[in-house]
């Protein structure tokens, strides 16, 4: 909006000692203009839509309420702020000319200091309003524009990941390979998937955000996730020689167990991806981390590392950004976990209670044991105890 000087103000009202009055008190600081009847009023915004409206009530022909009710009706003029002129001290005129979408009342005879105040101060709410559509506009386009950039990036990235995923299992065929070739060319290849992960899930992650994501829940075997994860990120976990123990309702588990839980096998990579580096990175050099899965209601799942959280975190331990000691951390690992968990259906909590061990509990439902994959994608998780862990 312009500033304020700038600013055009209507004066509507019958009587030419009111007017005078109302433009001196007003000329020096605004563009004034007069009508001195209600339809004379109507045609004068309809050429020129001042900024604001004094309008008196009483007048011979359309009067200020028949006046304030066309302009509220017409959308090019319905956010003119219009303060009313009147004697009039009745309780329901006033009522009456509120319900029409008046912003105020000035009281005949005209205080000169009151007159400019409020001009002044309801000039200055409609600019801050007019701020706030143009920068709610401007917001709006940039996420639409964080959209379109992701999704570009999205499907442009996929191309070149092809060749990443393909030519390991090309070169993979020759008989010429040594077993330290081989094992390279096994990195590449899981490193190729982790991206193309990552890739899709980034798209994903907005529509959390937004609460428009479209879960298809399924049965996941979360142990065999949780193993592959560990088998992933070896590069961390050997780089602090950590150890990994699976513990199974209280016992270690067998080799051939299962854990199911329902949700989406993506989600659950990437969830425990994010959790399980970040065990492993604030180990100490040696340490160990325990991952314990329990059935009840719903399926628990505790990653457990000797650690601690830093005092200055803690409280905001898993909101956006947040990272502490950790260089080129970004602080979304935590957080896009828990949006993670949320959207399952279950939920993600800290446990930094005992001395020297930071514990992250993943909660999430389950399924009937030998449960199919859930085609129509519903959401109607269990809520008695189940087979499924």
């Amino acid at each position: 909006m312009k500033n304020l000087s700038q600013c055009h103000v209507l004066i509507v009202d019958d009587t030419e000692s009111n007017v005078d009055i109302l433009v001196d008190a007003l000329g020096e600081d605004y563009e004034v203009s007069v009508a001195m009847d209600g339809l004379s009023a109507l045609e004068i915004v309809a050429r020129q839509p001042p900024d604001l409206i004094l309008l008196d009530i009483v007048m011979p022909g359309i009067d200020g309420y028949e006046v304030c009710r066309r302009l509220k009706a017409d959308k090019a003029t319905a956010g003119i702020p219009i303060l009313f002129l009147t004697a009039l001290a009745e309780i329901d005129d006033k009522i009456n000319g509120f319900a029409l979408g008046a912003v105020d009342y000035i009281t005949k005879p005209f205080g000169v200091l009151e007159v400019k105040a409020r001009v002044h101060t309801h000039l200055s709410l409609k600019a801050a309003m007019e701020r706030l559509e143009r920068q709610n506009q401007e917001l709006s386009e940039a996420a639409r524009l964080r959209e379109d950039v992701e999704r570009i990036t999205h499907h442009d990235l996929k191309g070149p990941l092809n060749a990443i995923l393909s030519f390991p299992q090309l070169l993979q065929a020759s008989d010429n390979l040594t077993d330290e070739q081989r094992e390279f060319l096994d990195i590449i290849e899981q490193s190729g998937y982790k991206m193309l992960n990552i890739i899709n899930l980034s798209l994903s992650l907005l529509k959390m955000e937004r609460g428009s994501y479209e879960l298809t829940p399924a049965p996941v075997d979360i142990l065999r996730v949780l193993h592959k994860v560990v088998t992933e990120l070896r590069v961390a976990r050997d780089a602090k020689m950590v150890s990994v123990d699976f513990f199974v309702s209280g016992a270690p588990a067998a080799e051939n167990a299962t854990f199911l839980i329902r949700g989406e096998e993506l989600l659950c990579y990437s969830m425990f991806s994010n959790l399980l580096k970040n065990a492993f990175e604030h180990s100490p050099v040696g340490g160990r981390v325990r991952i314990f899965l329990d059935c009840g209601a719903t399926a628990r799942i505790r990653i457990c590392n000797q650690g601690s959280v830093a005092p200055e975190i803690l409280d905001r331990f898993f909101e956006k950004y947040v990272t502490y000691g950790k260089i080129g951390g970004t602080g979304l690992g935590t957080y896009s976990a828990r949006l993670m968990a949320r959207t399952m259906g279950g939920e993600l909590e800290l446990d930094a209670g005992t001395s020297g061990e930071t514990t992250l509990a993943v909660r999430l439902p389950t399924v009937e044991r030998g449960a199919a994959p859930d085609p129509a994608g519903e959401n109607d998780f269990p809520q008695t105890p189940s087979k499924g862990c």
